[in-house]
Parts: structure tokens; sequence; C-alpha cells
């Protein structure tokens, strides 16, 4: 009798070890999960937006559910220019904005939207990546870096007149913001700040004789109703560059293993968001030319021409960076030698 009293408590210990083993496990499970929240100020039908999107499924995918990511675009979760101290703050664990949005904060990283003649945005986007990647700026020090991309070159599109030689710019008002604007006086133009969401009635309405934008927008934004031509001068192409951060307090609760797995899909996104850039210009390019538009080219001598005209841009940014004790020079020949390896 005693035996089989001791059988049974033995057996009922065993038992309520196994239970309490397996009720761990779930427990355990949960607790290694890590859920982000990542911010994006792109439309959820932005092609960035969508990338953007499919990168947290890739992250989910490849770290078999110990990394959750929950999506908000369309600043739904924090506007565009707080989006960086909204990551900072763990408002966003993640966010994506532009340097362009909060100018001069990044003073090493902004140097990549100048003029340079970019040809496309995977050509973009690879001297942004390399750009971070050579010099490590402090200006990000308070987040983790994740990744960069960068828009296709911005060109002139223009309401009445056509724009073949640069001395045809003179007089005209120019819808553009940051860089663009630059640019736009560098070329004898009279440049007029201005969103974005402005731009197409403004242009509908003659407030403004062409706006300086990525093709993509033609489509994206409509603008391709409201312009007749545009003028293709790669030589003065800038860009906008675009960041993609996390929180660093949130990085680093995420094991290791896993930390390397987001890193190897956030370098294979920043090439297809270059790309999908350039397909997005494709199709821009393609709904300007179905409204009836021009495109007009420059021929070499012209080229130089605009190109001379914006260099003055880089070497006064390079001043600037010096003064600031950063090495303007070097910023600056990096972005030349990294665009060269593209073409």
């Amino acid at each position: 009798m005693k035996r089989h009293a001791l059988n049974w408590a033995l057996t009922g210990s065993v038992v309520c070890f196994c239970l309490s083993l397996f009720a761990a496990i779930p427990a355990a499970s949960a607790a290694d999960t890590v859920t982000l929240t990542y911010s994006n100020f792109f439309p959820p039908t932005h092609v960035q937006s969508q990338l953007s999107e499919s990168w947290c499924r890739e992250v989910e995918k490849r770290t078999e559910g110990r990394v959750k990511v929950q999506y908000y675009a369309a600043q739904t979760l924090t506007k565009a220019k707080q989006t960086y101290d909204s990551v900072i703050d763990g408002i966003a664990d993640i966010g994506t904005s532009a340097l362009a949005y909060t100018r001069g904060r990044f003073p090493v990283m902004s140097a990549i939207d100048l003029p340079f003649g970019y040809p496309s945005g995977t050509a973009a986007t690879a001297v942004a990546n390399d750009v971070y990647a050579k010099f490590t700026p402090k200006e990000f020090a308070d987040t983790k870096v994740l990744y960069f991309h960068a828009h296709g070159p911005g060109m002139l599109h223009t309401r009445d007149k056509a724009v073949r030689t640069q001395a045809d710019l003179a007089g005209l008002k120019i819808r553009s913001t940051g860089t663009s604007a630059e640019v736009v006086k560098a070329l004898g133009g009279t440049p007029v700040p201005m969103p974005m969401p402005e731009s197409y009635q403004s242009l509908q309405k003659g407030v403004v004789d062409g706006s300086m934008y990525p093709v993509e927008a033609n489509k994206g934004w409509k603008l391709g109703e409201v312009t007749r031509y545009a003028t293709y001068a790669y030589s003065a192409g800038y860009t906008t560059t675009f960041f993609v951060v996390m929180n660093k307090a949130k990085w680093d609760a995420i094991d290791p293993a896993d930390q390397k797995i987001i890193e190897d899909v956030s370098q294979e996104w920043a090439g297809m968001h270059g790309e999908a850039w350039d397909m997005s210009d494709r199709e821009g390019m393609r709904f300007f030319l179905q409204q009836g538009n021009t495109i007009f080219g420059l021929d070499a001598a012209e080229s130089e021409k605009w190109a001379a005209a914006v260099a003055p841009l880089m070497d006064a940014y390079a001043a600037d960076l010096d003064k600031k004790s950063l090495d303007g020079k070097a910023v600056v020949e990096t972005i030349r030698e990294s665009l060269k390896k593209q073409q």
C-alpha cells in the first residue's frame, strides 16, 4: 500500500513538474519577442511606403517572429519633421524621413543632396550609404542607422516657356525648396519656396512658372498635368536623401543574431529603394509624355555650363563644413568618387 502511495506521489510530482515546464515555455517565448513601431511619412499607396512595409514583414519572417513590426504610414504616428526626434524619444522605434526636413541638423550627410549630377536613384542611394559607411558622422550617433536611400535627379519642369539653355531661366519663378532652391538660384532663376502639396494648384494658376522636382512626381503628384516642358539637365542633378533609423534602446534589446538579420535585410532593401525610385521616374516620364508634353536634353557644351553654374554650391558647402571642424573637402571628394563608381 505504501509502495502504491509512493508511486502515485512520484507520478504526481513528475506530472506537476512537466506541466510547470511546459507552462513556462510560452512565457519565455513571449518575453523574447520584441515588438517595434515604424513611422513613415509616405502615403501607403506610394511605392516607397510599400517597400518599407515589406521590410517589416521580411524582418518578421527571417527572425521567425522574434521581432515584430507595427507599421504606420502617412504620418499617422509622427510628423515627418519630428520623426528623428520621435525615434530618439521612443515615440516611434523606427522612423523614415528626409534629411532636408531638418536642414542643418545633418551637415555631413546632407552634402549628398547637392547637385553632383546624379544619373539615377540607384546611384544616389549607393552614394548615400557609401558616405555614411566611411564617415559614420556623429550627427546620427543618438540612433541606430539601418540604411539610407535617395531619389533620382531633380529636373526642371516649366509651364509655358521651354528652357533649352541656362539663359532661358532668367526671370522665371520656379517652385523649389532647400537644395533645389539653391540650384535654381545658381542657374539664374528665381526660387519660390513652396511645399509639394501646393505645387499643382500654383502651377495650374500660373503663380509660378515652373518647378524643380524628380521625374516621378509627374505621375505621383500629377504635376505632368500642369507643366508642358521638362529640361533634363543631368549635369546639375540633385537628390533628396532619406534615412531609416532605430531607437538605440530598442536596438540593444534585440538578440545579436536577430540584429545581424535586420542589418542584412536593410542592406538588401536600400538597393531596392533606389531601384524603386528609378522605376517611378520611368513611370513619371511616361505619364508626362502621355499628356503631350515635351522633354529637352542639353548638348555637351550647355551641359557643362549648367555644371559650372552649380559647382560653387559644393565648394561653399565644403567650406561651411570646415568651419564646423568637419572635413568638407573629404566629404565632397568621397561623394564624387562614389558617384564615379556608379556610372
